[in-house]
Parts: C-alpha cells; sequence; structure tokens
C-alpha cells in the first residue's frame, strides 16, 4: 500500500468514527477488440444539470449504503444534478445496462468486466469497492456429491458473465474436467438457487448474499476457493469519464466515505443489506463480516490484473472471448486510477 493511500485510510477512519440481454454468445460487440482507452479527463470541468444514472446491487453493499445514507444526493445538490438509482441483479446486468448507456456507473466483478471489456465495451474500472469470497459451489443439503470431480455429466446452474460462472470455470478445470463434461443452465443468480431447490438442477455457482440465503436454508457449500473470486469493481463508461469527469469524482470520493462508514458500522451496514436483500439479519452479517472484505486498498492496480491475468485465459477455452491478444488488450485498458488516486471522502459532510 503506497503512504499516499495509508493516510487516505487514516483520513477514512478518522471520518467515520466521528435492453438488458443475458450473456449466451450473441451480446451486440460479442468477440470484439477491447475498445481504445478514455482520453485524459479534463480536471476544469464542472458539470451542471442532468442525471447521473448509477446502480446498487446486494453484492456490492458500499452501493447499499450510498443509496440508504442520501451521501449522493447531497453531493451533488449544489450542482442540481439528479441521482437515479438502477438496481443489478447480477454483473452481467450490470455490463449490459453499460454498455447501453442505461448507467454510468456500475457494480461488477473484476472477471465480469475483463470479460466485456475483451469484447469491445468501452468500461473501466474507477474504484474498487470489496474483495469477496462472494462466489462458491453449491448442493442440496442431501446430495450425494462430495466434490467437484462428482459433478461430470451433472446439470449445474450459473449465470454466464458473472464470477461464479468464472468461479465454476475454474473449479472444473481444477478438477480435470470442462464444460463439455457438464450441461450449464444459464440462470439469473436467484433462479439458479430456485433451480436447486426444486431439484432442475444438481449444483449451483452460487453469489452472496443469495448463497448465504441458500446456506442458511440447508444447502452446502461443495467446494470453496477465494482465488477463484476477483475482486469488486466500480465501472464506468468512457463516455462518462471523459464528459463528466467531475461527477465520476465525487462517485469515488462518496464511495471512500462510505468505506470508512461501512468498516465502522459493520452492524448497520448488514441491517441495510437486510432490508433490501429480504436476508435474514444473522445471514446478511455473516455476508459483511466473513465474506466481503470491505477493507482493501480502493486503488484499482497491480493486485486486480494479477488475478485478471489468471482468469483471462479461460475465456478463450471456453469461446466467450475469440482470441487471447483481445484479453491482453483489455487488460492493458481497463484501468483508469485517476478517481481513486484523488479520492477524498471530506466530499461528504
Amino acid at each position: 500500500m503506497t503512504q499516499s493511500r495509508s493516510n487516505t485510510r487514516i483520513t477514512l477512519l478518522a471520518v467515520a468514527a466521528s435492453a438488458a440481454l443475458l450473456l449466451s454468445g450473441c451480446v451486440a460487440g460479442e468477440n470484439q477488440p477491447a475498445a481504445e482507452p478514455a482520453a485524459a479527463a479534463g480536471e476544469d470541468t464542472v458539470t451542471t444539470g442532468g442525471t447521473l444514472d448509477i446502480d446498487f446491487a446486494t453484492y456490492n453493499p458500499l452501493s447499499l449504503v450510498i443509496k440508504d445514507q442520501g451521501w449522493l444526493e447531497d453531493a451533488l445538490s449544489e450542482q442540481e444534478i439528479a441521482v437515479n438509482w438502477v438496481q443489478s441483479a447480477g454483473s452481467n446486468k450490470a455490463n449490459e445496462a453499460l454498455r447501453a448507456n442505461a448507467i454510468d456507473v456500475g457494480s461488477t466483478a473484476g472477471s465480469a468486466a475483463l470479460l466485456f471489456r475483451s469484447n469491445g465495451s468501452p468500461i473501466q474500472v474507477i474504484d474498487i469497492f470489496s474483495q469477496p469470497e462472494w462466489a462458491a459451489l453449491v448442493v442440496p443439503g442431501n446430495s450425494t456429491i462430495t466434490d467437484v470431480a462428482d459433478l461430470k455429466g451433472k446439470q449445474i446452474a450459473a449465470t454466464k458473465g458473472t464470477d461464479p460462472y468464472f468461479f465454476l470455470l475454474q473449479a472444473l478445470e481444477e478438477a480435470g474436467l470442462t464444460l463439455d463434461d457438464v450441461t450449464v443452465q444459464n440462470l439469473q443468480h436467484a433462479d439458479g438457487w430456485a433451480a436447486l431447490q426444486n431439484g432442475s438442477v444438481d449444483a449451483w455457482a452460487g453469489l452472496d448474499p443469495i448463497m448465504a440465503g441458500a446456506e442458511a436454508a440447508g444447502a452446502e457449500l461443495l467446494y470453496r476457493n477465494v482465488d477463484f473470486n476477483s475482486y469488486g469493481f466500480l465501472n464506468a463508461t468512457e463516455s462518462f469519464l471523459t464528459e463528466k469527469p467531475d461527477v465520476a469524482q465525487t462517485v469515488v470520493d462518496v464511495y471512500e466515505h462510505a468505506r470508512a462508514w461501512a468498516l465502522a458500522n459493520p452492524e448497520k451496514t448488514a441491517e441495510i443489506l437486510a432490508g433490501v436483500s429480504g436476508l435474514d439479519l444473522a445471514v446478511a452479517t455473516t455476508v459483511i463480516s466473513e465474506r466481503s472484505n470491505l477493507d482493501v486498498d480502493n486503488v484499482p492496480g497491480k493486485a486486480q490484473l494479477t488475478v485478471l491475468k489468471k482468469i483471462g485465459p479461460t475465456f478463450v477455452a471456453a469461446g466467450d472471448v475469440a482470441a487471447q491478444s483481445q484479453i491482453d488488450d483489455a487488460l492493458d485498458t481497463i484501468i483508469n486510477d485517476t478517481f481513486a488516486i484523488k479520492a477524498d471522502p471530506s466530499v461528504v459532510e
């Protein structure tokens, strides 16, 4: 961690103490080269009026805190900018909304952001919101499946274009299996859990907080591996970063205030998650206290690229990206650390 980042962390803690398509090989722009990087942000830009379209997601606790507390609305009020909150049901949905310009800023797993960037979507990560263990392979409590190798010939629910899907790919590879050895049902996260409950699938590549609720209901986590989970990325469209860099900076500033607040108020953060997700408070507390890890460096960089470089080749092997060169181009252009480096949580009074 850099000295400037350490100073920022100390400041943060001091403040706290005081039309969508499923990704199934037919997404517009699939297998297209990575987009060119955005132009440098203009520091003198002052945006007045209009609307910030931004997502919130149960897999991004900081987004829930910010929405609940109204900090973005307050921070942008003098510029007369309205805030429009759009819920993302998964990284794939957030990426689809970003691609369609339905939102300016969206929450995804790092793996999903890399996939879309590799296939030509002009997005960049501007902040890291967590380093979670939010994905695992789940089976019913009475399942005879005891390890990943037992999944050969089985039906597995997974949401393509999300971290649980890429978790599945890596887990299969580690066990000596491929996608040809299983049948993947491409279902949104909540539908995957429903399919596991009604017996339509044998296993589910789960995502918190839904997965934590499933575990509390008797499901078992067949396989966990924190190294197969990528970071939580806060992404923005390049057009937004170019045209409204001041608003993008405010978003990151507010996110960093929210991080400090959440770290200082884990019980309240769990309450907010429980209220939005409909989970029992005990389950939401498990998600926040054991599997979210909000206490990470917010500046995107080497740590994230190290993880993504390991995941990238699985995209090509699975046919989700045409060539490794597209992965390499995306890795070279996906990070925009300008805003995170300058994060100033004092924007929230």
